[in-house]
Order: structure tokens, then C-alpha cells, then sequence
């Protein structure tokens, strides 16, 4: 391919002068002396070494196959289907979930994530965790810009703040007298990470004494809080947001620290978090990062059921949410460009102070930070900035009672619904589920089994054309995305373009890529039924 397709891209990318729909932030694409220069209005790059990014470690292309010039003379596409399937593959995640007896009763059969960064450093982050003191799973898919501080300070700390939110008082107390007398504190959540999915260690301590003030204020309530999980959503959501607003506020003795608390109130990210208790699904939705239920009807076609809208200039609810909120006389400037204030592309983040703040404000905190250009904090007010604040992390809960023929449920960045639509992805994972399954020869044992007997069943299954598949559904939906041609088909030289693209062209065609399926246990939900 390389030169028709190569020519085609270099030549369609020197040609823009705006990055289109992509960015969260607005790009200005520069065209000079057949190189692309990019000046942001906010940086999306770490102030760290790579590598050694102390907002968390991230996916990158291994250096042999991540082009840094874009002059065509040193542009290659040529890639071996064993390397597309080793980038594409570095950051899968998979988790079965098992009882005593080898089977799951838990209404949650699996579930399966990747991610694709697109971004250096990559600013999606996910999360999974299973609760211990309440009931359920959890799943968050978390999309940061202008930087992947913010997106990383949430992935670690909601799901801790819903669970607090939904554990009754005595728990509540039991814990805080655990730490009261130095104590080791019951876990709350058991995680479900990726090796290279790591926290924020520096700054873990402060985390833990601000949501330890969350819970101290639940139990300042007079009754029991009583949450239901609509509300402890909302209002997990919202404290932690106000949580990011306040620590960057409050003084700060030790430099680390405070830089990256700059950083997370001062970069953004939308948030899309699962939780799931037997047959009790609710979705909490801030931003446009996505949540799709596929339904296997009754005459064997498949459904699309999204539980989510996209909070953007799109959305006629968010706009009339919006004039609501602030003077008729800002009705024509809350939009531009199909931005909030000509800036942001969601209306909903974390983060963000800039749009939420006053000047005021906001001039005074970073007046007296140290460098803060070399965080890649640039003071910036937009026009017709009166109101503020003109941003909300306040999420939108969507509660479905799951069913027999739910199957599986989707959460994604937008990246990939950037490049695939609801209904594709659904049919997607569909056909997925139907070729692995027709392709697994039953496992019929002769006994006594032994190591060798197993083993041909092995070869037997991957000489049926098994492995050529992607286990992975999520991997397999981000090969789609990237690779797709216009019949729906993986277009090999396709592919293997998209992963090659420099760092300073790679955006211009795709964003960070986050995908976390959830596999239901339709038998549990069934059973469920059958004793209701």
C-alpha cells in the first residue's frame, strides 16, 4: 500500500488547517516545509520523561513501529500481522468471575477491556473492581483532555466514592474506628487492573483522608444516609469533583503534590461508570464517553439498547440545560463552534476549573503556583466568560432491570464511537460470539485424562481456525475501528496505517481508544426470574 495510501494521508493532512471533531481542545494545524506543527491552546503532553510520568503509566507503541517524521521519505507502513497483533493487544484486560463450585452465580458471567492510545501520553484511563462491603461490580471508562492527570485522578477515586456512598452506617462507623485507632481498614473494592494500570502512589495518602472526610460527613447525618443507587451515584460523582476543586485550592507544602493537583483540576474528563447488582444495572454518564446494552431478541436478531446520552452541542436537552442555567443574553455564545464557549466538546467533565472558576479565582491560584507553564497550565479565559460556572460533573443515571436476553453491555470512549456506530459495535460483538462459539469443538474427555490427551484437544480447536480470532472482544472492536474499509471489512494495509501514523498525524485520524464489554450470566438473571 504504502505509497498510494501513505501519499493520500500525508497529503490530506498537510491540507487541514483544523483539527476536526477530534480534539477536546482546539488545534491549530500549521503547514511548514512539508512538516506538521501543532500549537495547542492547552498542551496534552506530560511535563515528565516517558516512561516516568507521574500521572500513571500508559500504553506507547513500541519505538520500531511509531513513525516521529512525518517526511515521506521515511514513512513506512510495513508491519507483520505478529506486530499489528502485538500492539493491538498490549493493554487487554480480562476477568471471569467464579464461585466455590467453578461456576459464576453472580450475574456478571465476565468481562473483557483493551486500549489504543492515540495521544502521547495516553488520556484515557478505565477501571474495574468488584465491591466487599456492598453488593456488585463496577466498571468505569474515563476520557481526559487537555492532559491525562484529571481522567487518572478519577479512574482511582470514584468507584472508592459510590462504594462509600452505598455502605450503611455501621460499616461506615466500623471503619472510620479502624483508622481512628490505627487499625488495618477492611478493603472496600477488590480491583481488577491491567499490569501497567498504576496509581498515583505519591499523592495516594491525601486521597485516602479526603474520601475519609467523605465518609466522616455521611456519618455527621442524623439518620442513616439512606442513599438509594441513583443518588449515591450523583453524589459521588459531585464530591469528588468538588474534592479535585478544593485540593488544588488548599495550601500545599510539598511541591509534588501540589503540581499534580494542578494538573487534575486544571486538565478535564468525562466518566461512564457500570454498576451492576444481580439484575440491576444503573449507568452513570457525565460527558460523551458511551454505554450500549446488546439484546438477542426472541426471533434471534440482535438489539441495541444505549443507556446513555452524549453530553454535547448535539444534545438539545444539554442546551436548553444550559440556557437555563445562565442570562438570555449568553444564549448565542454558550456554543461556538459546536463548543461550550468555543472550547470544550462535552458540556459535562471533572475538572476544568477554567470553566468553572471565576477570573478571579483562577488568576489568584495560579499566580502563586510555581512554574506553571512547565506543567503545561497556561492561563486562558475564554470570550464571553460571565457565568461561570458553565461545566458540570453531574452525571445522568440510567437504572434497566436486566433481562434473559440482555447479553452484554458496551462502554467506550468516544474514540470509538467516533468510528463505529451503536448498532455496528453491537453486531460486532454478536458475530463475535457466535463464530467463537461455533468454532469451540465440545471438550468430550476420555478418561483418564492426561497432559498429552489435553493438549490435542488444543491443537484440534486452533486447527479449526480458533486463533485466528481476536479473544479479546474488545481488541477485536479497536481492530475494526481503525481498520475497517467502507464494506465493513479489516483492510490489513489499513490497519497497519493507522498504527504507524507519526504522533503529530496520528490524531488527526483517531483518538485514544477505551472499550470495556461486559459479558452477562443469563442463567443467574433467569434463575432470578424463576424466584420472583
Amino acid at each position: 500500500m504504502s505509497r498510494t495510501v501513505s501519499s493520500w494521508i500525508l497529503s490530506s493532512a498537510r491540507s487541514n488547517i483544523i483539527l476536526q471533531g477530534k480534539g477536546r481542545w482546539y488545534s491549530i494545524c500549521i503547514p511548514n516545509r512539508n512538516k506538521i506543527k501543532w500549537k495547542l491552546i492547552f498542551s496534552q503532553t506530560c511535563p515528565y520523561p516517558a516512561g516516568s510520568c507521574s500521572l500513571g503509566r500508559t500504553f506507547s507503541f513500541p519505538k520500531a513501529f511509531r513513525h516521529t517524521s512525518t517526511e515521506e521519505e521515511h514513512f513506512s507502513f510495513q508491519l507483520s500481522p505478529a506486530q499489528i497483533n502485538a500492539i493491538l493487544r498490549a493493554g487487554e484486560l480480562s476477568h471471569r468471575t467464579l464461585g466455590l463450585n467453578g461456576k459464576s452465580s453472580n450475574s456478571v458471567l465476565r468481562f473483557e477491556s483493551n486500549q489504543l492510545a492515540s495521544n502521547s501520553p495516553m488520556e484515557d484511563r478505565r477501571s474495574a473492581a468488584t465491591c466487599l462491603q456492598t453488593a456488585g461490580m463496577m466498571f468505569g471508562v474515563f476520557d481526559g483532555h487537555a492532559g491525562a492527570a484529571c481522567a487518572q485522578a478519577v479512574s482511582e477515586r470514584l468507584l472508592h466514592y459510590i462504594a462509600v456512598s452505598l455502605m450503611p452506617r455501621q460499616s461506615l462507623e466500623e471503619i472510620e474506628l479502624a483508622v481512628e485507632a490505627m487499625k488495618p481498614v477492611r478493603p472496600i473494592l477488590q480491583w481488577h487492573r491491567h499490569p501497567n494500570d498504576v496509581e498515583y502512589q505519591e499523592i495516594a495518602s491525601q486521597y485516602f483522608e479526603n474520601l475519609r472526610v467523605y465518609w466522616q460527613h455521611l456519618l455527621d447525618l442524623d439518620a442513616e444516609p439512606g442513599f438509594s443507587l441513583e443518588e449515591a451515584m450523583i453524589c459521588a460523582f459531585k464530591r469528588l469533583d468538588s474534592d479535585i476543586s478544593l485540593e488544588v485550592q488548599a495550601p500545599q507544602e510539598n511541591e509534588l503534590m501540589r503540581n499534580i493537583a494542578l494538573q487534575v483540576a486544571f486538565s478535564g474528563a468525562t466518566a461512564c461508570v457500570a454498576h451492576i447488582d444481580g439484575v440491576h444495572l444503573h449507568v452513570a454518564n457525565t460527558g460523551d464517553c458511551r454505554a450500549v446494552l446488546g439484546v438477542h431478541e426472541e426471533d434471534g436478531t440482535w438489539s441495541t439498547l444505549p443507556l446513555t446520552r452524549d453530553h454535547n452541542a448535539y444534545d438539545e436537552f444539554e442546551i436548553r440545560r444550559l440556557k437555563r442555567e445562565h442570562p438570555r443574553s449568553e444564549e448565542k455564545t454558550l456554543f461556538v463552534n459546536d463548543r461550550l464557549l468555543g472550547i470544550l466538546m462535552p458540556s459535562r467533565a471533572f475538572g476544568d476549573v477554567q470553566l468553572k472558576w471565576s477570573k478571579e479565582l483562577q488568576h489568584s491560584i495560579l499566580e502563586n503556583s510555581c512554574d506553571v507553564e512547565a506543567l503545561n497550565i497556561y492561563q486562558y479565559v475564554p470570550p464571553n466568560y460571565h457565568t461561570p460556572p458553565y461545566l458540570t460533573a453531574e452525571p445522568e443515571v440510567t437504572y434497566h432491570k436486566l433481562r434473559g436476553k440482555d447479553k452484554f453491555l458496551v462502554i467506550a470512549s468516544d474514540g470509538l464511537w467516533e468510528m463505529l456506530s451503536n448498532e455496528k459495535v453491537v453486531k460486532l460483538v454478536a458475530g463475535h460470539l457466535t463464530e467463537l462459539n461455533m468454532q469451540k469443538p465440545p471438550l468430550t474427555f476420555k478418561k483418564p485424562v492426561n497432559l498429552g490427551y489435553m493438549h490435542n484437544l488444543l491443537l484440534q480447536r486452533k486447527s479449526k481456525g480458533l486463533a485466528s480470532l481476536d479473544q479479546n472482544i474488545a481488541t477485536h472492536l479497536i481492530r475494526h475501528a481503525i481498520g475497517s474499509n467502507e464494506y465493513g471489512e479489516v483492510d490489513p494495509e489499513k490497519l497497519a496505517a493507522m498504527l504507524t501514523l507519526p504522533e503529530d498525524l496520528a490524531r488527526m485520524y483517531r483518538d485514544d481508544i477505551t472499550v470495556t464489554v461486559v459479558y452477562f450470566n443469563s442463567e443467574t438473571i433467569e434463575e432470578y426470574y424463576r424466584n420472583h
